[in-house]
């Protein structure tokens, strides 16, 4: 297939699919999806339902909806799909959330180095990937540039961006760290989308959800939730039944007129007091991560005893307007619409990791700091040194009582059959059997 009928045709793969909500936007974006891949069955049933609804209408090919592992190849082959338009999804977040333990490549579940390699099996024309802001902090400046030198290898220019729902038309914070990357043919015709110039509130998203019901006291309710809501957190099935977040989530939410602390099944009634403060309803709920109006229309629907599995399906998602505004971007570079002159992929996240691996042998602070043209002191280059090691083997060895430095391997799963994430997920497996 060559490059033209590719750029016409905007086929996608999405792994680590969950519910939807990148599948929408990039399907408003104009993408049409082949195969989309997610390990929770709930949300891949969801995924399935509504994907196969939009090819239906639109006369298209049903696209496979695969349910497992994303790096088990009897799930997929990477190699299957070579030649698609845009590899696409929300590897997991924990490995990098601020509320976590923020392990990164010591976390089983990280899968962004494995995506990398799998983008060199498949050789998109562009890569998406989004995960939690966390993965932004100076942490892991050694991993972001990892991940960057490796995609320069394989022939892309990629970058991050930080993106907030709410300049895009979401009533949500929700800042979620965005990976594009593009073949150098493509590459210098992207450009990151602007924000819309209109933030809508709570209230007005709510407000007809909210008095649905004829609650007397929805139209004071709107009026008194007028700002953004904080990010909604999906949470996990290791952690209860759904509620909007850890507790200053839940302060912002009462501040907002909304109790946060469940998913109600309906909107208050008629005989509700007007001063009650209501809890959000799952359809509320997807509304807040921006399923609202016309073409964003999503089945949720809720099999008995199943509303919190629905709240962690949308609660988890990415909100569609936000997929929908990146999409739109790629899509345009991908025809190479507007002019060649854009910059992606010039940037730098960590010039001592690049310093280290250039190097290649052991080396000093002095030479590191000479390296480096003399802008870092001893101690911010140690600093980072100490980042670095979380994710990367670094050997120290002593000469003449000065420590030297080498880095080693990355520690992340790249698809090694020896790593040790494939024991914790047999492990993990075995368990949700059981349970």
């Amino acid at each position: 297939m060559d490059g033209t009928t590719r750029a016409t045709e905007l086929t996608a793969v999405e792994i680590c699919a969950g519910a939807g909500g990148q599948s929408l936007g990039l399907h408003l974006a104009g993408f049409r999806h082949t195969l989309a891949v997610e390990l929770d069955r709930d949300a891949a049933e969801t995924l399935k339902r509504n994907l196969s609804r939009l090819a239906s209408d639109e006369g298209h090919r049903e696209p496979v909806v695969a349910v497992g592992d994303v790096a088990d190849e009897s799930v997929w082959d990477p190699a299957d799909h070579a030649g698609v338009s845009l590899l696409a999804g929300g590897v997991p977040c924990p490995p990098f959330s601020i509320a976590g333990k923020q392990l990164g490549s010591s976390d089983e579940r990280d899968l962004f180095a494995w995506a990398v390699e799998a983008s060199g099996r498949m050789q998109p024309d562009a890569v998406l990937l989004e995960n939690v802001r966390g993965l932004s902090m100076p942490r892991f400046a050694g991993y972001r540039q990892a991940v960057l030198d490796r995609f320069a290898e394989l022939g892309y220019r990629a970058d991050w961006r930080l993106l907030e729902a709410k300049d895009f038309g979401v009533p949500q914070l929700r800042p979620r760290f965005i990976l594009v990357a593009l073949r150098e043919e493509f590459a210098p015709y992207f450009s990151w989308p602007e924000p819309t110039p209109a933030v809508q509130t709570v209230g007005a998203a709510l407000y007809d959800l909210m008095a649905a019901n004829g609650w007397a006291g929805a139209e004071a309710w709107a009026k008194k939730a007028d700002r953004v809501a904080p990010t909604i957190v999906g949470g996990s099935k290791k952690h209860g039944g759904p509620d909007l977040g850890p507790t200053r989530a839940k302060r912002e939410w009462r501040s907002l007129g909304v109790d946060g602390l469940g998913i109600a099944d309906a909107a208050p009634g008629p005989d509700t007091p007007t001063d009650f403060v209501p809890k959000l309803t799952n359809e509320m709920v997807a509304r807040i991560q921006g399923w609202s109006g016309p073409g964003y229309e999503w089945d949720f629907a809720e099999r008995k005893g199943r509303k919190t599995a629905t709240y962690r399906q949308i609660g988890n998602a990415f909100p569609p307007p936000v997929a929908r505004a990146v999409g739109i971007a790629i899509a345009s570079a991908l025809r190479k619409e507007g002019s060649s002159t854009g910059d992606h992929g010039a940037g730098s996240h960590d010039e001592v990791y690049r310093a280290l691996r250039e190097r290649g042998d052991f080396v000093s602070l002095a030479v590191l700091r000479k390296a480096l043209g003399g802008t870092l002191a001893d101690s911010e280059i140690e600093r980072r040194i100490d980042f670095i090691r979380h994710d990367f083997e670094v050997e120290v060895r002593l000469r003449g009582g000065t420590p030297t430095y080498r880095l080693g391997e990355w520690r992340a799963f790249r698809g090694q059959e020896d790593h040790a994430r494939h024991e914790a997920f047999a492990v993990d497996r075995l368990r949700s059997k059981i349970s």
